[in-house]
């Protein structure tokens, strides 16, 4: 018997995009799965946090969006709001506002104008909390916290929508290795349970623990594939110049940092 055709959960289909009259996206196709992780990576300036943006519906570009099989403009913006959710970044919430307050606000999609919270509502925004390990701080302001915690709170207001397609930019900021780590492990818990999540990262041995790997650069695609695809491997040391390689380490796929760096002459060291 055939295999059932993948569903698809957001694509896009040769879209351009330009911040003022600097174009950053030239022509970008994809199409990313439903129910894994996709972590996109590429040097700085590649387009990154431009494609994701454009994937979100949150800034113009030329071409066409897909989600969930219907173009994004078909969307009512409440009921994309269910179904895709985001996190930016260096995204700000008010200081005064406290950690609970701010987790409710991705509950805001599901709720009636002007009504209270339900008990859903809160079952929801807990869930989200303890999730990320910030049940503990519900009550205090959000300028009380560190860059770190605060973090982990605008990543239980992600979660607390329960969407089903979930968009982070640079997630891990300020983040020390441990909640890292408790990072992963929920992305993995979550795609489990048939949630799709897009990643933007620059931790790289991080983001070779996705399922698949989007490599970018100056704009556009040079390979999507499985992260533990030969190819995929070697164009990501590609778009790095080299500078690191892949390796296995105790089961994971790691980005290891090369000490030597090629220019027009060779390969040289680099010095110390």
């Amino acid at each position: 018997m055939a295999n059932a055709p993948e569903k698809i959960a957001i694509g896009a289909d040769g879209i351009s995009a330009s911040i003022g009259k600097s174009p950053i996206l030239h022509g970008v196709t994809l199409q990313l799965p439903a129910g894994r992780w996709t972590s996109i990576v590429g040097p700085n300036g590649a387009g990154k946090s431009t494609l994701l943006r454009a994937l979100a519906g949150l800034m113009p570009c030329s071409g066409s969006v897909h989600l969930l099989g219907r173009p994004l403009a078909q969307w009512h913006r409440g009921e994309r709001a269910r179904a895709l959710s985001w996190l930016g970044q260096n995204e700000v919430a008010a200081d005064d506002l406290m950690v609970y307050d701010v987790a409710m606000l991705g509950r805001l999609p599901h709720q009636p104008w002007l009504s209270p919270p339900s008990g859903t509502d809160h079952a929801a925004v807990e869930q989200a909390l303890r999730a990320t390990q910030a049940w503990d701080w519900r009550h205090r302001a959000l300028g009380q916290l560190s860059g770190g915690e605060r973090q982990r709170v605008l990543l239980a207001r992600l979660l607390a929508v329960q969407a089903q397609v979930l968009l982070m930019d640079e997630p891990l900021a300020n983040l020390d290795p441990p909640h890292q780590a408790d990072w992963l492990l929920l992305v993995r818990a979550l795609v489990a349970q048939g949630t799709t999540v897009v990643s933007v990262l620059h931790e790289v041995s991080l983001a070779l623990q996705a399922d698949d790997m989007v490599v970018m650069a100056a704009g556009r695609v040079l390979h999507h594939g499985a992260c533990d695809a030969a190819a995929t491997q070697a164009a990501l040391e590609q778009v790095f110049d080299h500078r690191i390689h892949v390796r296995q380490l105790d089961g994971m796929w790691m980005a290891l940092p090369s000490l030597q760096r090629k220019n027009n002459q060779g390969t040289k060291d680099v010095p110390a």
